[in-house]
């Protein structure tokens, strides 16, 4: 791989990226392993942001390297429509033990964006399958992420992702977000305030009736949107009104999933499980694109019951990629074999107790954590949100630690991996970003 300077970036139209900003002041990496990135001059970077959320276990494992190196040698390529290969059915079934068998089978996507539409799609078609096909209306919640699939788009709640792409799909409804930054501040684990916010699915189902809703779906912890931790009581909230009026739950862990908050699932983590759950990033460490929907029984099992032929007429060409049931295979015997979680549970309480340390500083007004994730917030620079943030980011960079920003706020997420000089490496170079700031 070329480890120099690009001759020109030009022709790249760079994804969720200031493109100009960028270009101008390019930060590129040429190489990683362990906790590490090195840039193009030779610098370490300090990974505090776990690639994009999705390098769990480290980068440049050598039995995950190895998986795929010699999984391309074998079998490039396979398609899973009408035919199949072994590796995409031990797969499944491996991701069956490691749910803890809560869940009865898994279809693969290509991303977490993909993942979130497919269920969605699932849950329509459920409703179909089962008599109930004018179950059409889909919930999702302010400020949040679903990928950016038209689907994803609709249910998702942020605004700059949404407001250049409409019209998006009609029927979609918004739960509110759970963020109260008056009451719930500085807040280690669930905040304390906020379960009645999962009552508005009852106003939401006196409007619209629940024979018209299909499904609810909520990440267990929003990520992108800047790490909001769900109330106490909240999601288990959400699964009873959802049990009570035979609407779908579906769980988007695309960003939870993989022990993220050092239990397999942010389902296990809150003792809720939902009917349908998204998946990616850390299903393959990153190393190769995939995702999957993981689906409770009886929801397969309605599809199955339809006349003979195929029964749900969805999928990827690359669903189920050889190489990336490699991948995933190969990280699901990491996680075991070096006891990931395990490790990540010892460091969840260092973890925190260095994020909380920053409170006072300069421009920090809240400071959240979960698991091994932390959501620092800045007060905005006035008639310039964002800006202060971004400028953390870059300065960071500089200085040899990589962190994640969206707003004004810094969001934490370190391959799970981490040791405590990497938490006191992290931590001593973002408070000197801190204290330095306009």
């Amino acid at each position: 791989m070329n480890q120099e300077r690009p001759a020109s970036m030009s022709a790249f139209w760079m994804p969720f990226t200031n493109n100009r900003d960028f270009k101008a002041h390019p930060r590129l990496l040429v190489s990683a392993d362990g906790m590490y990135y090195k840039d193009v001059d030779g610098n370490q970077v300090l990974d505090g942001a776990a690639g994009l959320w999705c390098v769990p276990c480290g980068h440049n494992q050598p039995k995950i390297v190895a998986a795929v190196r010699e999984m391309v040698g074998q079998l490039d390529f396979a398609p899973t429509f009408q035919m199949g290969h072994p590796a995409a059915f031990d797969l499944a079934e491996k991701l069956m033990d490691y749910s803890g068998h809560k869940f009865g089978h898994v279809f693969y996507t290509n991303s977490g964006s993909e993942a979130v539409d497919t269920a969605l799609k699932m849950a329509l078609a459920y409703h179909r399958a089962r008599g109930e096909g004018q179950r059409t209306r889909l919930i999702g919640r302010e400020r949040a992420y679903h990928g950016v699939g038209f689907g994803g788009l609709s249910v998702g709640g942020i605004g700059g992702n949404r407001k250049s792409f409409g019209p998006l799909l009609p029927g979609v409804d918004h739960l509110p977000h759970t963020h109260n930054l008056e009451l719930n501040a500085y807040t280690r684990g669930e905040p304390e305030h906020g379960v009645n916010l999962a009552d508005e699915l009852e106003r939401i189902v006196a409007l619209h009736d629940a024979s018209n809703i299909a499904a609810v779906i909520v990440e267990p912890v929003s990520g992108s949107t800047g790490v909001l931790v769900p109330p106490k009581g909240y999601l288990k909230r959400l699964r009873e009104l959802c049990d009570k009026h035979g609407i779908l739950l579906i769980f988007d862990e695309v960003i939870t999933g993989f022990g993220r908050l050092t239990t397999p699932f942010a389902a296990d983590y809150f003792g809720v499980e939902p009917d349908l759950m998204t998946t990616a990033k850390g299903l393959t460490n990153g190393v190769i694109p995939m995702g999957a929907v993981f689906s409770k029984a009886h929801i397969y099992d309605a599809f199955m019951n339809a006349p003979a032929g195929i029964e749900l007429f969805h999928g990827y060409t690359y669903s189920g990629h050889p190489i990336a049931c490699a991948a995933a295979l190969a990280t699901l015997e990491v996680f075991k074999e070096q006891d990931i979680l395990g490790h990540a549970a010892s460091m969840e309480q260092y973890w925190a107790d260095a994020v909380h340390s920053l409170k006072g500083l300069p421009h920090v007004i809240d400071i959240r954590t979960i698991g091994l994730i932390a959501g620092i917030e800045l007060s905005p620079i006035a008639g310039k949100p964002g800006a202060r943030a971004f400028a953390a980011f870059k300065q960071a960079f500089a200085d040899g630690v990589l962190i994640r920003v969206t707003g004004d706020i810094i969001a934490l997420s370190p391959p799970l991996v981490l040791q405590k000089q990497h938490i006191d490496e992290l931590f001593g170079k973002l408070s000197t970003v801190l204290k330095n700031l306009d």
